[in-house]
């Protein structure tokens, strides 16, 4: 078993299938369809079984708001604009983010099975989860799988002082012959804002110098201060170019461009958030035919080659096991699975009193 039995005991354990009927549940009463209500809660739930706390059920709340306050359209009509037989354009009338992604990487699937390649790009969307589940839906499909997102302004760029850039996350997946998938999942700054909340909720400082303050440009550890307009989240790298935040920088930039920019959705300070109307948020999709490049068999067996030789590369004496990356994921939903899905007192109280208010049975 890769996870312990027990829990911390700020934490519950509650089973995969009953927490993803009652996160359907909350959706459905709020006038989601079933259908989309199911994908958006197999994106959260995915998060928490994979171990990223900070895109798991911790953000219900925040989706349960922004439909709430009328930023996010529970009936939208997700329309094609521009498409071509490898490329489309989609806009996702300011769906639940989950909903557009999905649509968006089953395009971009779809295209690359008949030609190869598919690129879709999607406007006017919404937050949607982790960027990891689209990439992967490609590498279920023996494709690679790319997906990167725009998001709300919580990074200041090298040489800058304020909340400028989104986190900008990047996934890549790729199929392997016998073992898992590649799949790197990762946002463009040092750490995603989620969790900052996560340290917030637990009422703990930061671990690292994730944030400046704005007033100062000194390093801040006070999580209510990083998320407030007092401070900001650095990019990859850190604080200046000796680091290599710059590059965080770039890279940040980059998603602004193709799932910003090129799509006609807007990007970095301009990008609203999960209750701000007319958001605008874009998602960038692409998936990728190894057969059309090659013998799609030889492809995955290198898969294998490559993974195996990183995992057995001369071992650094402060590290335990050389990981490949989305391993770790993978084994923690395994464990998950039988064991279920822990998830924070505090988090649990606050999807009970959602519960409680649109009359559906409260979890325990």
């Amino acid at each position: 078993m890769f996870e312990k039995t027990t829990v911390d005991e700020n934490y519950v354990r509650i089973p995969r299938e009953k927490l993803f009927n009652f996160v359907v549940e909350i959706f459905k009463r709020l006038d989601v369809p079933e259908e989309d209500a199911k994908i958006v809660a197999d994106n959260l739930i995915m998060a928490d079984m994979r171990g990223i706390e900070s895109h798991g059920v911790q953000r219900l709340k925040r989706y349960v708001d922004g439909i709430k306050v009328g930023a996010v359209n529970v009936h939208p009509n997700i329309k094609i604009v521009k498409e071509s037989p490898v490329f489309a354009v989609i806009d996702g009338d300011e769906a639940l983010g989950q909903v557009a992604g999905y649509r968006g990487m089953k395009l971009a699937i779809e295209k690359a099975k008949k030609g190869g390649v598919g690129i879709v790009g999607v406007r006017n969307s919404n937050h949607y989860g982790i960027a990891g589940y689209y990439a992967y839906m490609a590498a279920k499909e023996d494709l690679v799988g790319i997906s990167m997102t725009t998001s709300r302004p919580l990074v200041a760029h090298t040489g800058a002082m304020e909340k400028f850039m989104g986190t900008s996350p990047i996934s890549v997946a790729a199929p392997v012959e016998g073992d898992y998938p590649f799949l790197l999942d990762m946002a463009t700054s040092v750490v995603p804002s989620g969790k900052v909340e996560v340290y917030r909720r637990k009422n703990k400082p930061v671990p690292g110098e994730w944030a400046i303050s704005t007033e100062t440009g000194e390093i801040i550890y006070d999580p209510n201060e990083i998320l407030s307009p007092k401070g900001t989240i650095l990019p990859l790298g850190g604080l200046g170019e000796i680091t290599g935040g710059h590059k965080g920088y770039g890279l940040s930039a980059v998603v602004d461009i193709l799932a910003g920019i090129l799509n006609g959705a807007t990007w970095s300070r301009h990008v609203g958030g999960t209750s701000d109307k007319h958001s605008d948020v874009g998602h960038f999709f692409m998936a990728i035919d190894p057969g059309a490049f090659g013998d799609k068999d030889e492809f995955k067996r290198n898969m294998k080659k490559f993974v195996d030789e990183l995992r057995n590369a001369k071992k650094h004496p402060k590290f335990n096991r050389i990981w490949v990356h989305g391993e770790k994921g993978f084994l923690t939903y395994e464990s998950r699975l039988k064991l279920g899905v822990p998830v924070y007192k505090k988090v649990l109280e606050e999807m009970n009193a959602i519960a409680e208010e649109l009359g559906v049975e409260k979890l325990s």
